[in-house]
């Protein structure tokens, strides 16, 4: 199966973007990853090495053939990409248990590939222009303060909405979740469904942004503590329940969130889906749309989006590893029109770095424009390296509940604090 990047973050949902981050084991390896590495190139007379990249398979047409052509001009070693169909995932996880390939390879750090030595800081690599990133996509590949990856490109998901429908229902584009919710019921007319955030209700994608909303998040204080142990969640997760329960959210859509369908055949009036599907709405309506971040629950919560960026990385097991940092360095941080050309020409997505987004001519203006400030502005990272999957199952179970089910928010909430509490424990005592 190959994947575009959008499912990058169809994966998100209530935190999968970084989920299953393992157990502690206390093992240590041969050395840890730290900043000893030279990230220079080697020197002249040296003969070249050949290095393993690794990417997973992009559905998008011309990404693999760049990806070959930035690796055959680099100039300080033979760089072998390998193309990886099916669960890319997984083989990362295998590869770095066992082997010393791939050299360079793309994902988000867990942080047992930290603490198991797998992964080399790259902290030595990104100095230079680490500025150049917002916190929330540079949060993505952070571990107690050491950076593990190099951001490459970002995605994120915005509230989609038809001008002309909210302006013959005399509906304002939604400031707020009570907005959200109104304007949703008040399109609800003529076989039109008022918003569609998934099959399941907006359980998978709007978890992340009702806890913005309120102000809070998955995690808070330098990820040791929950941060969503607060009143303020159990309410903004009922309002998914209120969603659910009004008959305003279109469900059973013959695809889910991540495709345009829905809201392009008519089916609803609003949409939570991806930034790469500007080309096939404006196609569709031309600019009878707009987007919007997630609104704040309230006046002292804030709008959001979530973004999501895979990393270049380097594993500590590589018998290459000063070289492989050094053509990291040259890939990600020196090739800037690379790096532009990675991100827009291929799909629809934002340049990891801010000083490139200006140069995208594709987000210049009308909606994407929109869209690259949200990340800017109010972008969020779902989950992180830090949160994992037991409690993102712990928190997925307990907004189902609430949203479908109608079940106590309180009590839920308390029950996904708890388990997450317990992870936090195991990872940091």
């Amino acid at each position: 199966m190959q994947r575009n990047r959008r499912s990058f973050l169809a994966l998100a949902g209530v935190g999968a973007l970084t989920a299953a981050c393992g157990s502690n084991t206390g093992r240590q390896g041969t050395a840890p990853p730290s900043t000893a590495y030279s990230a220079g190139p080697p020197p002249s007379d040296a003969p070249k090495v050949t290095l393993q990249q690794w990417y997973h398979a992009y559905g998008e047409d011309g990404v693999q053939e760049a990806v070959k052509r930035y690796a055959a001009s680099y100039p300080g070693a033979t760089v072998n990409v390998r193309w990886n169909p099916g669960d890319y995932d997984s083989k990362i996880v295998t590869a770095l248990q066992n082997s010393a390939v791939p050299d360079v390879f793309e994902a988000q750090v867990k942080i047992d590939w930290v603490r198991q030595n797998q992964v080399v800081s790259l902290d030595d690599v990104i100095a230079p222009v680490r500025n150049d990133f917002s916190p929330a996509v540079l949060a993505a590949q952070t571990v107690e303060g050491k950076v593990y990856g190099i951001p490459q490109a970002v995605d994120t998901q915005v509230l989609f909405y038809r001008k002309s429908l909210l302006q013959a229902a005399g509906v304002q584009p939604p400031q707020t979740v009570d907005e959200l919710i109104d304007a949703a019921a008040k399109l609800s007319k003529d076989g039109v469904k008022g918003f569609f955030a998934g099959n399941d209700g907006g359980v998978g994608v709007l978890t992340g942004p009702l806890l913005w909303s309120a102000g809070l998040d998955y995690l808070k204080n330098g990820n040791r503590e929950v941060g969503f142990d607060d009143p303020r969640a159990a309410t903004a997760l009922a309002k998914l329940h209120t969603l659910n329960a009004n008959g305003s959210l279109l469900l059973g859509a013959p695809a889910d969130w991540s495709d345009p369908g829905a809201f392009i055949d008519g089916l609803a009036a609003m949409q939570w889906t991806g930034l790469w599907n500007v080309p096939k709405i404006r196609q569709a309506f031309d600019d009878d749309f707009g987007v919007l971040p997630f609104p704040r629950l309230d006046g002292t919560g804030a709008p959001s989006v979530p973004v999501g960026a895979y990393g270049a990385m380097v594993n500590a097991k590589s018998a290459h590893v000063a070289e492989a940092k050094a053509f990291v360095k040259w890939l990600w941080v020196d090739k800037t029109d690379d790096q532009l050309e990675f991100a827009t020409k291929f799909g629809f997505h934002v340049p990891a770095r801010q000083s490139l987004v200006g140069q995208a001519g594709s987000l210049a203006s009308g909606p994407a424009a929109d869209a690259a400030r949200f990340v800017r502005e109010n972008g969020h990272l779902v989950g992180g390296p830090v949160w994992t999957q037991q409690a993102n199952t712990a928190l997925s179970d307990a907004v189902a509940k609430i949203a479908k089910e109608g079940a106590d928010p309180v009590a839920q909430t308390k029950t996904a604090v708890e388990v997450a509490q317990s992870e936090l424990k195991r990872l940091f005592g």
